[in-house]
């Protein structure tokens, strides 16, 4: 995984407040409106499915299994009979709690392995970076595979092993950006002026290594659903009878010859979360990007 960032960290660096907000909104691209109404339309899913579903997600009707989509179900049903368009609404919580459960995994352990690999003494520094190193030589999935093996197929297995997957990417940011604040002038000038090494540590280094990872957030969701939803498909996540997104894609492939809608939507539902959340980020990387410069 490779995240860019440009442009030098600033000092005492806050958010644009409510005139910022208004110079944004007008300018965002039509992408990003979409993007937020999408992510919007999911998050109230996964708040209160039952506000915007058309059936109980267990609810089996054998007359009319396999069924293709029609006005009374809508992306049609399953092999027994339950509404397909439902149980994708009611398994948006699980997926995205996966999603923002490995996202918090990831960020917590680098923002450990960062700090501590850009401005730990040399001889703790060093052997995190060659860690790091040999982890970022894996790609995300087998890392994530390897540990979903070592735990086990279940939710709280898969969140942990995304995360972990995912945290040396993560991890290198921070570390890049601790050591750029680390060595500018207002640092150095704090350091000068003898104030205490934790003090110079919260005030000034950590708010700026942490500018990046607004946008990074908001990236790393979308990416962590689908390794999560990959992860089920491969029978190595949350099992059915589950809604989740990638338990729902690995039970609908018995049929897929004969039912083309339940590998078809829940895919779509997985692409359109992590397009939105992706789209969001960059956008927000950009404008952060914009205003350092």
């Amino acid at each position: 995984m490779t995240i860019e960032t440009t442009g030098e960290a600033r000092p005492g660096l806050r958010p644009g407040g409510s005139s910022r907000l208004r110079t944004i909104i007008p300018t965002a691209p039509l992408s990003v409106v979409l993007s937020v109404l999408v992510a919007f339309f999911f998050i109230v899913a996964a708040i209160w499915p039952s506000l915007v579903s058309t059936h109980s997600p267990f609810a089996t009707d054998l007359f009319n299994a396999l069924s293709p989509p029609t006005p009374e179900h809508l992306l049609g049903t399953d092999d027994i009979g339950r509404d397909l368009y439902s149980r994708i609404i009611w398994g948006t919580r699980e997926s995205l709690l996966i999603g923002l459960g490995a996202m918090a995994v990831a960020l917590a352990g680098a923002i450990v392995l960062g700090f501590a690999a850009a401005l730990a003494p040399r001889w703790i520094a060093e052997p995190i970076n060659r860690i790091l190193e040999i982890l970022l030589a894996f790609p995300t999935l087998l890392l994530a595979l390897l540990f979903v093996a070592l735990l086990g197929p279940s939710a709280t297995s898969l969140l942990i092993s995304v995360g972990i997957g995912t945290a040396p990417g993560y991890a290198r940011l921070i570390r890049a950006q601790a050591l750029k604040v680390d060595r500018s002038a207002y640092v150095e000038a704090a350091r000068a002026l003898g104030h205490p090494a934790r003090s110079v540590f919260l005030q000034h280094i950590a708010p700026n290594a942490f500018r990046p990872l607004v946008a990074v957030v908001a990236l790393g969701i979308g990416q962590s659903v689908v390794w999560a939803s990959g992860l089920s498909f491969l029978g190595l996540g949350v099992a059915p009878p589950s809604p989740e997104w990638g338990a729902l894609l690995e039970a609908g492939k018995a049929n897929i010859t004969a039912a083309w809608w339940l590998e078809i939507f829940p895919g779509v539902a997985i692409v359109l979360v992590a397009l939105a959340f992706t789209q969001i980020g960059r956008y927000i990387q950009d404008r952060s990007e914009g205003a350092a410069r």
